[in-house]
């Protein structure tokens, strides 16, 4: 695989501009091993660069909001690249998705504001997980799961006490110390003490709830941002509620605890989907009407 360096451009004319871009990603991560380029693995950054550099020769690495899991998928994930070709944006997402595996689908292509960076300005993530209940209630008969759902749920083959589930979802609304439910990021540490900067694992959510949807049983939060793993160990923890292991009222304690083990388990990531990412600044999206 070659080595990308980001927003490298094989165009050397000091007179050449680079244009900012941003692409608005839609993907199913069942086949590939995360966003993040990883050496001799599928990856959604790594496809999206060879992408890229078929349809305008420049080599690029393109910068994700956030690094989505393997398995995990996407239907809002925002992505900045810096390009000289001077393409039409309807040009550049059309050549993209006629390169791209059906898997991935550029869905948005725009040129923003040259400081325009998708890890930068983040306001909020939205994502959202889906369990598919194969036996939502004690003697009925288990429901099967469609084979075009498969890829995108958890399917638990046990009943659930939804009412609880709820009840702990809401515990999470505010701003808390997350540790307790943030799994261990290596290459994080390692890039806060090259920044001299300290762990922090406070967080803002928003919004937390699950929901009923026929067969399926849906959880949406909404945050400031996300700790690796944080979503699906909420659910996981969600889920031993929801089994009676743990109480809806221990979910405060566990927060308190600032302590991994005292949360439930990591869910299974083909439930997880990065659904929207908002930003801080209007500005930053302006059509800039040179291309």
């Amino acid at each position: 695989m070659p080595h990308f360096m980001p927003d490298a451009t094989p165009i050397s004319d000091p007179q050449t501009t680079l244009r900012t871009w941003r692409l608005k990603l839609a993907y199913d991560g069942t086949d590939f091993a995360g966003w993040q380029v990883q050496p001799g693995l599928p990856t959604i950054q790594g496809a999206l660069a060879s992408a890229i550099r078929s349809v305008t020769s420049e080599e690029v690495l393109p910068q994700g909001s956030g690094r989505t899991d393997a398995g995990v998928h996407a239907q809002g994930q925002i992505v900045s690249l810096k390009l000289v070709v001077p393409i039409p944006a309807d040009n550049l997402k059309r050549a993209l998705n006629r390169i791209l595996p059906t898997s991935i689908r550029v869905m948005e292509a725009e040129v923003v504001a040259p400081e325009f960076h998708a890890r930068r300005g983040v306001l909020s993530k939205t994502y959202r997980y889906t369990l598919f209940l194969c036996r939502p209630t004690k003697g009925v008969e288990e429901m099967v799961c469609s084979p075009e759902r498969a890829r995108w749920v958890w399917q638990y083959p046990a009943p659930l006490d939804v009412a609880a589930m709820m009840q702990s979802a809401e515990t999470l609304v505010g701003t808390h110390d997350f540790t307790s439910f943030a799994a261990n990021d290596p290459e994080r540490k390692t890039r806060l003490q090259a920044e001299a900067n300290a762990p922090d694992n406070v967080r803002t959510i928003h919004s937390s709830a699950w929901a009923l949807a026929g067969e399926e049983l849906v959880y949406q939060v909404r945050g400031s941002g996300f700790l690796h793993h944080m979503v699906r160990n909420i659910v996981g923890t969600c889920v031993d509620v929801g089994t009676g292991r743990i109480l809806p009222s221990e979910m405060q304690k566990i927060l308190n605890a600032k302590n991994r083990g005292t949360a439930g388990p990591t869910a299974p990531p083909q439930g997880l989907s990065l659904i929207e990412v908002e930003y801080g600044s209007e500005d930053l999206y302006y059509l800039d009407t040179r291309v």
